[in-house]
C-alpha cells in the first residue's frame, strides 16, 4: 500500500492522475509570496493560472496548506466547484469554501509564528461537481474527490513573517 504524502493528491483507484501546471504572475515557484498575499498585508489570495486542464473536468478544487506549521499541515484554504478555468484571480470570492484552520470559510494568508514557511496551492481537475456543506474540513474534501481526480498540480511559496 503507497503512503501519500503532503503534496500528492488524494489516491485515485481507476484512472491515471494527469499533471496540470499551476503558477503565478506575483511569485515564482520555490520563490517568496509578496507580503500582500499574507497576515501581514491584505491577507487576499494571489492570482493563479492553471494549464493543462483535461477537456472532460468539470469542475477545480484547491487546497492551500503550510506543512511546516509546528502540529500538522496548518490549512489555509479550501475550495470547491471553482469553475473550470486557466486564472483564478486575486481576491476572489469562491461560491464553495471549507473551513481552514483559522476557522474561517475564506483564503487565510500566510502567518507563519517563526521561520520560513512553505505554501503549496494544490489544484485538483475533477469530472465532477462536489456536494459538501460550507462546514466541510481537508479530510471532507479529500474523501469527496477520491476516485474523481482527472489532474493535479500544485505551486509552492515560501513566507518568512517581517
Amino acid at each position: 500500500m503507497k503512503i501519500i504524502s503532503q503534496q500528492t493528491p488524494p489516491r485515485q483507484t481507476f484512472r491515471d492522475i494527469s499533471p496540470l501546471h499551476v503558477s503565478s504572475p506575483q511569485f515564482a515557484p520555490n520563490e517568496f509570496i509578496p507580503s500582500r498575499f499574507t497576515c501581514d498585508g491584505a491577507n487576499v489570495n494571489p492570482p493563479l493560472d492553471i494549464h493543462d486542464i483535461p477537456a472532460e473536468a468539470r469542475s477545480l478544487a484547491l487546497i492551500m496548506d503550510d506543512p511546516d506549521a509546528p502540529i500538522r499541515p496548518w490549512v489555509h484554504w479550501l475550495a470547491w466547484n471553482i469553475p473550470v478555468g486557466t486564472h483564478i484571480k486575486e481576491d476572489t470570492f469562491l461560491k464553495d469554501q471549507g473551513i481552514n484552520d483559522f476557522r474561517q470559510n475564506k483564503y487565510g494568508g500566510p502567518c507563519p509564528p517563526y521561520g520560513i514557511h512553505r505554501y503549496y496551492f494544490k489544484v485538483y481537475a475533477l469530472d465532477t461537481q462536489l456536494v459538501l456543506p460550507h462546514e466541510c474540513s481537508r479530510n471532507e474534501l479529500e474523501k469527496a474527490m477520491n476516485g474523481h481526480v482527472l489532474a493535479y498540480g500544485e505551486l509552492m511559496g515560501r513566507y518568512q513573517r517581517r
